[in-house]
Parts: structure tokens; C-alpha cells; sequence
């Protein structure tokens, strides 16, 4: 019998689970088959509100929300695991933070803001799992992040990160055999804004904004191997990651944003790795990052716009990838930096129609990459009186590909 095989679903589903019997050899063998159908009509919404006036020294803020349109999770211990799932977005999906800190909070502020469309994960260990996914997301996508007062200080410092993507498959395990076929297409807008105004922030502060369309990453270690088939396409008409935070006085500030229409990310130890992806992108995709301090020690800003990525890092002589990626959208990235007075500014814009990387890519490599969209970067500072360094840069690239491989000498 199986050691444990579990999915948890939300939103509006239709399940079938037809589990092992020990009368059926067949079937015991095959694992679990779970069947998820996700149709998410209306819109979801998730949405808070912070009003807080001088935390303690012992005290700090958390806060999470995250909204979803559609969320299937599963896992399994020792048996195999066959699922197939279609999910189904309309409506929009929107997670909305507005918080509120008068006076001083002394302890650091922590904020969680996510928003997915479509959501998918699985865990999988000591076992094999054979996924077959389709999603769809035609609603918006919306996640924001604002710290509204002017006066506001923050002694502890900050992490604020907003993150919204269309349609996510996550698949993890250790000691797996995963095998996935999936579809992914997003047609409505992503967007992931995080804004900040402060007064003084004499501690590290980082904001984060990520907004991807589609998104597959699969992770597995032990002695493990991966067969994946991914198809996305990006065809809506933005999206976007936006960050700015401000502040009067900051002693060590970070803002960032990261803006992808398609992205696979397959990580592999102890097994081989073959992959088939095709990606196209026709949204504008749009990073921008701003920060502004008037006294400051150090300032980091860096903002990064993808169409189509592809990160692949195994450890086997058995790793390959046929690759194929097509971008007709425009892609560009702005970093900014203001300021008056301080020491350390580092700005980076980087902006890239299609990317692959593929570490240990010992195995057969084929890539086509064709891109067509404007690729704009830009990296601007402006300091009005003094400062100690300034390091900026900008890239964009049209097309990108990285293979690299280690060995022992072609033992």
C-alpha cells in the first residue's frame, strides 16, 4: 500500500483519486492517480490593512497575504504518483497590502505578498512522479505592497516582497523520478508593484517586486532524474515589476524588480536530465526599479526584464535540452537612483528577449532562439551634492545562450 499519497486543492474543482489495490497488480504498481479539473470564474481578492503606531523595541510586523485563483498541492512518500490536472483562471486574481506605520517600529517590518492565477506543486520522495498539466489564466494578476506614511521609521529595517505569477508548477523531491509534460498559456496582465515611503531606515531594508507570466521549476537531489516537456506562451499585454522605495534617511537600502514572460528553471542531482521546452512571448515585459534616499550609507538598485528564460543545472553525463524560444514583444528595464548625500550607490538594468543557461549540458544541446521585440535597458543616477561610489550598468541583449560543462579530463 501506498506510504503516503496526498493532494490538497482549492478553488472550484472536480476530483477523481483512483488509489492502489491490493487486488490489482497493475494498478499497485502504477501508484495513485489523481485527477484534478480547476474552472476559477470569479475574481479573488485578497486584501490588508496595517494601522500600527509605535512598535516596541521587542516587537516587529509581519504580515502575508497571498490570493488564488486556483491551487492544487500533492505529495507522496515512497509510491508512485500519476496526476493530471487542468486548472482554468477567468477572473482576476489580486492581493493588496496598505500598511500604515506612524512613529517608530523598532523591530524589523516583514511583508509576504503573493498573487497566482493558476498554482501547482507536488513533493515527491523515494518514489517516481509522471505529471501531465495544463493551465490557463486569462484574468489578471495583480500583487502590491505600499508603506503609505511619510514619517514612518523602521530601526529594525525591512523585507518586503511582492510577487505575481499567471500560472506556477513547482515539482521538488529527493530521491525522484519525475517525468512532467505541461502546458502553460497566460493571456491576461501580471504585475507586481512594491512602493515604500519612509522617514529612516538605520538598518538593512530590502524590497522586492517579481511579476512572471509562466513559470515551471523543478528541483530534485538524492539520486534523482528528471524527463520534462514544457510549452508556455505569453500573449497578454503587460507584464510588469515595479519597485520604489523611499526614504528621508537610509543606512543600507535595496530596491529590485523582476519582470519574466516565460520562465523553466530544472535543477538535478545524482541522474540524468532531459528536457523539451518552447516558449514564446508576444507581452510587454516591463521591469522597473526607483530608490530614493536623501542621506544614505549604501544604496542597491537593480531591475531585470526576460521574455523567455531557461535555467538548467544537472550533474550527469546524461543532460540535455532541446530548446526553443520566440519573443515579438518589447522588453525593457529602467533602474533609477536619487539621492543628495551619502556614500555607496550600485545601479544594474539588464533587459533580454530569450535566455538559456546550461550548466553540465553534457548530453545533446539544440536551441533556436529568434527574437523580433525592441530590448531596451537603462541605468540612471543622480546625486545632487556628495557622494563616495558610484558603480553602474546596463545591458541588453537580444539573444543569449550559456553552455558550460566540468569534467575530470574526458574520464
Amino acid at each position: 500500500m501506498a506510504k503516503l499519497a496526498q493532494i490538497r486543492l482549492a478553488g472550484t474543482i472536480a476530483v477523481t483519486a483512483l488509489c492502489a489495490a491490493a487486488a490489482n497488480a497493475a494498478v499497485a504498481q502504477d501508484g495513485p492517480i489523481v485527477l484534478n479539473n480547476q474552472l476559477q470564474l470569479g475574481d479573488v481578492v485578497a486584501g490588508q490593512t496595517l494601522n500600527v503606531v509605535d512598535v516596541s523595541a521587542t516587537g516587529y510586523v509581519f504580515t502575508s497575504n497571498a490570493a488564488l485563483g486556483n491551487s492544487a498541492v500533492g505529495g507522496t512518500e515512497g509510491e508512485a504518483m500519476n496526476v493530471r490536472s487542468n486548472q482554468i483562471a477567468r477572473g482576476d486574481t489580486t492581493a493588496t497590502t496598505a500598511m500604515t506605520l506612524r512613529g517608530t517600529t523598532n523591530g524589523p517590518v516583514i511583508g509576504i505578498i503573493q498573487a497566482r492565477g493558476n498554482n501547482l506543486t507536488a513533493t515527491t520522495n523515494d518514489a517516481s512522479t509522471s505529471v501531465t498539466a495544463t493551465q490557463e489564466v486569462s484574468g489578471d494578476t495583480f500583487a502590491r505592497s505600499n508603506i503609505t506614511n511619510a514619517d514612518a521609521r523602521l530601526v529594525g529595517g525591512a523585507y518586503v516582497a511582492v510577487g505575481a505569477v499567471g500560472n506556477n508548477v513547482g515539482l521538488s523531491g529527493t530521491n525522484a523520478s519525475t517525468t512532467g509534460v505541461i502546458d502553460q498559456t497566460a493571456s491576461g496582465e501580471v504585475r507586481a508593484h512594491n512602493m515604500a515611503t519612509t522617514q529612516y531606515i538605520p538598518a538593512a531594508a530590502l524590497f522586492t517586486g517579481e511579476a512572471t507570466a509562466n513559470a515551471v521549476q523543478v528541483a530534485t537531489n538524492g539520486v534523482s532524474n528528471q524527463n520534462m516537456t514544457v510549452r508556455q506562451r505569453s500573449n497578454g499585454a503587460m507584464v510588469e515589476a515595479a519597485v520604489n522605495p523611499n526614504a528621508g534617511n537610509a543606512w543600507d537600502l535595496a530596491g529590485r524588480a523582476t519582470a519574466t514572460g516565460n520562465l523553466v528553471g530544472l535543477g538535478n542531482e545524482g541522474g540524468g536530465v532531459s528536457a523539451a521546452v518552447d516558449q514564446e512571448n508576444s507581452a510587454r515585459i516591463r521591469g522597473a526599479a526607483r530608490v530614493f534616499a536623501y542621506d544614505y550609507g549604501k544604496a542597491y538598485v537593480s531591475s531585470r526584464a526576460a521574455a523567455n528564460e531557461v535555467s538548467l543545472v544537472g550533474d550527469d553525463f546524461a543532460v540535455g535540452i532541446d530548446n526553443a524560444q520566440r519573443n515579438t514583444g518589447q522588453v525593457d528595464s529602467t533602474a533609477t537612483f536619487q539621492g543628495a548625500k551619502g556614500y555607496d550607490v550600485y545601479v544594474g538594468a539588464d533587459a533580454i528577449g530569450n535566455v538559456i543557461n546550461c550548466v553540465q549540458c553534457r548530453g545533446a544541446a539544440n536551441n533556436v532562439q529568434t527574437n523580433s521585440g525592441n530590448i531596451s535597458a537603462s541605468a540612471n543616477t543622480a546625486i545632487t551634492t556628495s557622494n563616495r561610489t558610484v558603480i553602474s550598468g546596463s545591458n541588453a541583449v537580444g539573444n543569449a545562450a550559456t553552455f558550460y560543462v566540468s569534467g575530470n579530463g574526458g574520464r
